[in-house]
């Protein structure tokens, strides 16, 4: 099942607030970040380091969405999230959405000592797993996507605890908001399917 398209930008933004208290896992069991915290810190950042590229910070704030179109499907929510925006926000947005999970993959791959949360970790199995050399062959070798490994010096690594409904920099935590650990690689995986996105310009 692929979700069907975001009409409207007042039904994204319906979406996105109801991503608030919805976790990756239907049975929270996984990462404590909700689905909104974790796009608001991944806008955030990603505003920092592309503050001229929308298009990105768009991406980082409605990538993992899919979780909440169809909970549970771990594989596909990139799909479901990617095609639920593209019309709203265009293909390049949906693009950078529907990769994020391959540049997972990859990193899983290539970078050997790549600090993953263990719900990250274990989702990575229901993901396909980490890239075999040939698969990460071909994805760095797909059209459009030029000179991958140079990215990862470039990728943002992951800032501290963030208090939950807050982008660091961005906003303001109300009172007794709780502190969660941002999860780790989002940022990186974006900037990384941006970087090739934009056919190698250097980050």
């Amino acid at each position: 099942m692929t979700h069907r398209p975001i009409s409207s930008v007042d039904a994204l933004m319906c979406l996105l607030a109801g991503c608030a208290g919805v976790w990756d896992s239907p049975d929270r069991s996984g990462d404590p970040v909700d689905i909104l915290d974790h796009g608001l810190q991944v806008a955030a950042l990603l505003a920092a380091s592309r503050p001229d590229d929308e298009e990105t910070q768009a991406a980082g704030l409605v990538h993992d969405i899919g979780h909440h179109l169809v909970p549970g499907d771990e594989a596909g929510h990139g799909t479901h999230a990617a095609t639920a925006v593209e019309g709203l926000l265009g293909p390049r947005v949906a693009r950078l959405v529907a990769l994020h999970i391959p540049a997972k993959r990859y990193l899983a791959a290539t970078e050997p000592g790549l600090a993953l949360s263990p719900e990250s970790a274990r989702t990575l199995g229901c993901q396909g797993g980490a890239m075999s050399p040939a698969e990460a062959a071909a994805f760095r070798g797909r059209p459009g996507l030029r000179g991958g490994t140079r990215a990862a010096p470039r990728r943002r690594r992951r800032k501290g605890r963030r208090p939950a409904g807050t982008a660091p920099g961005e906003l303001a935590a109300g009172p007794g908001a709780r502190r969660r650990e941002p999860r780790s690689g989002g940022v990186r995986r974006m900037l990384m399917c941006s970087w090739w996105d934009c056919g190698g310009v250097p980050l």
